[in-house]
């Protein structure tokens, strides 16, 4: 086959290209064979180093390069899309989620413009599906970008813009310099919060971390009050926290948001995950007045099962996120009165990430993510239970939500010791943190695949691993 340029294709592409049905057949195949084992897939592990071979020349050919993945690399890859991942806040990837990542790559649509493509328009109605699964309010605009770290980036660097806002002055135009000292308070912020500081030159140290309720890491709201009164009246940036990490505890975000009658600040919510607490009847206040909020974070590849990458930013102010994120350039056309998503986030380009969560909210609908997280939630609430009936471990904090903090009765320090030896049995993963100064694992449970019968198998290896 010839090219455009009127050579040949490469032999190793023209082959390819010639047999792309069988070898997509071929790859279907591999992915079923691996799906189907996820459950006894070793869940982590310690792989063993693997030498770089040399790029290859001529190169193998599809056939040849899957060969090679199989033999070198698949086998030491963890099973985080399976039910007993319960490191970090890792979800899976539900059957309609993954179909539509397949398809995302088959369609390779960069979304970020309107020129040559419908796909901003499926991403909004992605958007206003999403809005309305977590109670946000009309006002609020959306967009998609990679993680709940790049969503903290972009609601701060909105944060900033309506600091810029109060002082009479435009960051995105004059710089961060332009602000002077400013002042960012939370209780508990997750450590991209300090990292987005520092991408958005506020720096690390802007950061105040306000009391928290005792026994508790949810922010005390009498003192941030104090801490906002003592500013004088300056604008501030406050982080309040919709689904903490080691224990899923929340701020009062309705109490926090009626702060603003008497200070001037920005509220952005961090609710990475605890936003989908709004699909379960029993736990939906603890997301009461998250519509209140200037800006919200929340990640997809988490709680909503899609596979990396996936999360959503939400604000009030997409004429202050324009400002902010704004590409001129020509060929890109005027900004309009509905931005393109060029115009709203770090990326010029990227991934249509929309269609695996509109396949997946397309497929199983607001019931069938609300029998998700009730059934993780429930899941967890089980381990907290089988836990603390354990002599050997102590619960350090209650099972608020979907993940279980606890630690070693005896030993605390041996925590270490005992998530090395889980993940090295390849029944289970959990994550080491430390909690009100002691060492801990957390489980935290997300996964559209994990039932009952996971728990006891993540007790049982619990129980053997006991020192």
């Amino acid at each position: 086959m010839r090219s455009q340029h009127g050579s040949r294709l490469h032999p190793r592409l023209d082959d390819d290209l010639r047999h792309l049905p069988e070898l997509l057949e071929a790859t279907r195949a591999y992915a079923v064979r691996i799906l189907r084992g996820l459950d006894e897939r070793p869940v982590a592990g310690t792989p063993a180093p693997s030498a770089p071979s040399a790029l290859p020349e001529r190169g193998a050919g599809l056939a040849g390069a899957m060969e090679t993945f199989a033999r070198r690399w698949e086998p030491g890859f963890s099973g985080s899309a399976g039910p007993r991942y319960l490191g970090f806040v890792t979800g899976g990837a539900t059957p309609a989620a993954l179909a539509g990542d397949w398809l995302t790559g088959t369609l390779d649509q960069n979304p970020t413009s309107a020129l040559d493509s419908g796909a901003q328009d499926l991403e909004r109605e992605t958007l206003a599906w999403l809005r309305e699964l977590f109670g946000l309010s009309e006002e609020h605009s959306g967009i998609f970008v990679s993680g709940a770290t790049m969503s903290n980036v972009t609601g701060l660097a909105i944060a900033r813009e309506w600091l810029g806002e109060q002082r009479g002055v435009s960051v995105a135009e004059e710089g961060a310099a332009a602000l002077g000292p400013v002042r960012v308070l939370s209780g508990s912020p997750h450590s991209s919060v300090g990292k987005a500081l520092s991408m958005l030159g506020l720096g690390r140290a802007a950061l105040r971390q306000v009391d928290v309720l005792p026994g508790r890491e949810a922010v005390d709201v009498a003192r941030l009050a104090d801490e906002l009164a003592a500013l004088d009246g300056r604008p501030a940036i406050v982080v309040a926290n919709a689904g903490t990490v080691n224990t899923v505890d929340f701020d009062d975000l309705r109490a926090i948001a009626e702060l603003r009658e008497r200070y001037p600040f920005w509220m952005h919510v961090d609710a990475a995950f605890g936003a989908f607490a709004a699909l379960s009847p029993e736990h939906a206040h603890l997301v009461d007045g998250l519509a209140e909020a200037d800006s919200v974070c929340v990640d997809l590849h988490k709680w909503l099962n899609v596979p990396y990458d996936g999360a959503v930013q939400f604000t009030r102010r997409r004429d202050l996120q324009a400002r902010v994120f704004r590409n001129a350039a020509a060929y890109l056309g005027p900004l309009g009165e509905t931005p393109d998503f060029i115009h709203l986030t770090p990326e010029n380009s990227r991934r249509l990430r929309a269609l695996p969560a509109w396949f997946t909210l397309a497929a199983y609908g607001r019931e069938g993510h609300a029998e998700i997280v009730r059934r993780d939630i429930a899941m967890a609430a089980r381990l907290g239970e089988l836990v603390d009936a354990m002599p050997a471990y102590r619960l350090l904090a209650p099972v608020r939500l979907n993940v279980v903090c606890f630690t070693l009765a005896a030993a605390p320090e041996r925590v270490g010791e005992l998530a090395a030896a889980i993940a090295a049995s390849g029944e289970a993963f959990l994550t080491p943190t430390v909690y009100d100064g002691l060492p801990a694992l957390r489980a935290a449970f997300s996964n559209w695949r994990t039932t009952d019968a996971d728990v006891r198998r993540v007790a049982e290896v619990l129980e053997a691993f006991r020192p």
